[in-house]
Order: C-alpha cells, then structure tokens, then sequence
C-alpha cells in the first residue's frame, strides 16, 4: 500500500473518538480498511502468539495508544507490526495509520531495526515495577494490562521476596579457619545447663512418655552453643567429623552446600551471636 497524504486526510487528528469501537488516544492521519495494510515482508521482529493476544487485550481495553506507522515510500509497515497483527486478532475493519517519509530503502531498514532494538536496550530498574505492580494489584485493575500476566507477576514478587530472604547470603566471605591453640574439650563447645533443667522438670512432670519424649526434643533448643571453640575444635578435627560437622550445620564452609542444608540464615544471627559474646567479655 503505497498512500501519500491527502486533503481528505485530517492531519494529527484528536476529536476522533474510535476506530471500529476502538477509542483512539494517539495522533494519526488516516483510518485505514486492515486489509490495505501491509507488513514489511523483511521486518526482522517475530511475535509470538501469546504476545499478540496480550497485545490485542491491550489494544481493546485500552485504546489504540499507538499508531501504525507506513512509509510513504514503500507502503509498508515500518512500526507497528505486531499491533497490526493484533487488530486482526480483534477483527477490527480500520486501523489508525501515521504515514512517515523515508528517502531511501536503507533509511526504512534502519527505522524498522531500531524500532525494537532501543527498547531492548533500556534498563530496567524491577524494585520500582515491582512497587508500582504491588500498587495496582487491588483486584480492580485488569493486571494483564501492564504486560505482565499472572504467572510473571508472582514469579517476580517471588524473586524479590527471596532476595530479601537471602539478602545475607550474597556478600558472604567463606572463613578460614585455622588452629589458634589446643583442642578445646566438647563440653566447652556448649552449655547444656537451661536444657539438664527443663527435661529434668519434663521427666518428673509424669506425662504420657511419648508426649515427653517429644517435649525432650523441643527442650535442646535451650542449647547455647559456642562457635569460637566449635571452630577451634573443628580445626582439629580429622576429615570425617569435619565433614559431619560441616553438614551439622557447626561450621560452614562450602557455602552452596549450606544453602542446600539451609542453613544460610545461620551466618548473619552467628556473626550477631559473636559480636555479643565480645562485647560481653569485654565488660567482664
């Protein structure tokens, strides 16, 4: 479709209310029959099925906020294929079309190229459309609107979520560790005092024994462990405790292996653990 302008041509219209029943929210020159608009047959830009028909709700419940623009020298699409290929999806008759000047056929190559390669350069910044999609999500706005659908929305509120879970994880340094004097004795590696206690009162308690077997359990949570000497023992250590320790959750040394054992939330409450036991030594 080769079509210059005319004076049956309202230029840069905006009293247009729709196109087929579709309103009409961008500047455009002429309302053209969908079936004398033609694509570039070299526009490099593929779109899928699942874009178009999130294109075409866009489209129809949000207005033409684009035009598709044709080159008057051609007669082909130059911008807007995919949006051209949507309103056939909608069954619309007419489509606003904006009719631009290219001197030579390198000059539509270029405008064709560019019109997806500049979007993908931009950069996104996700912690700001996380927020803004957080805001809209009232359940009175249609989110498939914004481009996300469901699955790609809670997919990212879970990215975001974990990278606030694991925030600790990210700049951790492993440590060496390394002998700094003898081997200090087990019972120097924990205390047990508020644990003796509390099953003693659970054993004297006469309950039901599987119900204090399971409160015996629950009681070593009160085990208050010192990581200062479970490192040091660790040093010295041979392979095998090593490697239940390591997997116990006492010492970590391969950091993707705690995160498979889960206990990379460990790191951060025992550097907070051994700052206080510092800070306490040093009021002693």
């Amino acid at each position: 479709m080769t079509k210059a302008k005319t004076e049956t041509v309202a230029s840069n219209k905006r009293d247009v209310a729709d196109i087929g029943g579709i309103p009409v929210y961008c500047r455009y020159d002429e309302a053209v029959e969908i079936e004398k608009v033609t694509g570039h047959p070299r526009n490099p830009n593929k779109h899928g099925d699942e874009q178009i028909a999130l294109l075409a709700k866009i489209i129809k419940n949000s207005g033409w906020r684009n035009p598709i623009c044709v080159s008057n020298r051609s007669g082909f699409v130059i911008k807007g294929h995919g949006r051209l290929m949507a309103a056939r999806v909608l069954g619309v008759t007419h489509v606003p079309v904006e009719y631009q000047d290219y001197a030579t056929e390198a000059e539509e190559y270029q405008d064709m190229i560019a019109d997806n390669r500049i979007a993908e350069l931009a950069e996104r910044d996700m912690e700001i459309i996380k927020d803004l999609l957080e805001e809209l999500d009232t359940g009175a706005n249609d989110m498939d609107l914004t481009g996300y659908v469901e699955a790609e929305i809670e997919r990212l509120m879970l990215q975001e979520h974990q990278k606030e879970d694991n925030k600790y994880t990210h700049k951790i340094v492993a440590p060496v560790y390394e002998p700094k004097g003898e081997c200090p004795p087990l019972d120097a590696l924990m205390d047990r005092t508020k644990t003796k206690q509390l099953i003693a009162e659970i054993d004297a308690a006469g309950i039901p024994p599987d119900v204090a077997e399971f409160l015996r359990f629950a009681a070593e949570r009160h085990t208050v462990f010192n990581f200062r000497q479970i490192a040091e023992y660790y040093c010295h250590a041979d392979a095998t405790l090593q490697d239940l320790m390591e997997r116990s959750g006492m010492v970590i040394i391969d950091f993707k292996k705690a995160i498979e054992y889960g206990f990379v939330h460990l790191t951060e409450r025992l550097g907070e653990i051994a700052d206080l036991e510092e800070a306490e030594n040093a009021d002693a």
